[in-house]
């Protein structure tokens, strides 16, 4: 078990996927300072239910992503910038509020079932993730492409897929990383005729 900052979003990350973000808070430039000392990451939950997880009808998921900062800048408007990589995926066992407004958590990491092959029905998904890769542009140029490997193909696929906040959540919350796969093949069909 381990206690790390939380930072709750309109959006899922997944492990291994890149997030760029604009810190403005006083509680957020704090936490940024303290993970770059302490070397620890912050935990991405999804705010559900509201645009501020200071509303009494929001709550943040209890599966996120612990997010590692790997690089930061001062953006043209004055503000901080940083570019995370998701590294596991975590449950929040315990949260809480800290004094200065940020929220904490007490989490365990969820790791996945082990890697299995690519169910053959599912393999058209890699050649899809293969074909759109190359536009992804910046973020994804730096990610090594892992493509005999079901969960990173799903996770890449759930990530730029268009889809709903939830169903993202949904994908994040199984840990079987062939069922991801399953999960997402009817979706990308559909999207796939649809186009």
């Amino acid at each position: 078990m381990r206690t790390l900052p939380l930072f709750p979003l309109g959006s899922v990350l997944f492990p291994n996927g890149p997030l760029s973000l604009r810190i403005f808070e006083p509680r957020y430039v704090d936490m940024v300072s303290r993970c770059m000392r302490e070397n620890i990451g912050f935990v991405v939950t999804l705010l559900v239910d509201g645009p501020s997880v200071d509303r009494a009808s929001s709550y943040a998921a209890a599966i996120g992503t612990e997010a590692r900062i790997v690089d930061f800048n001062r953006l043209d408007d004055g503000l901080l910038g940083i570019s995370c990589l998701g590294a596991s995926r975590v449950r929040v066992l315990r949260s809480w509020r800290e004094s200065d407004g940020l929220n904490m958590g007490e989490i365990i990491d969820l790791p996945d079932t082990e890697e299995g092959p690519i169910p053959e029905q599912c393999r058209y998904l890699v050649d899809i993730l293969r074909r759109v890769y190359p536009d992804l542009g910046e973020p994804y140029a730096a990610l090594e492409p892992r493509w005999q490997e079901a969960g990173w193909v799903a996770d890449r696929l759930a990530e730029i897929a268009p889809l709903e906040s939830t169903v993202r959540q949904r994908l994040l919350e199984q840990l079987d990383p062939i069922g991801r796969l399953e999960f997402l093949s009817p979706l990308i069909r559909i999207a796939k005729t649809d186009a």
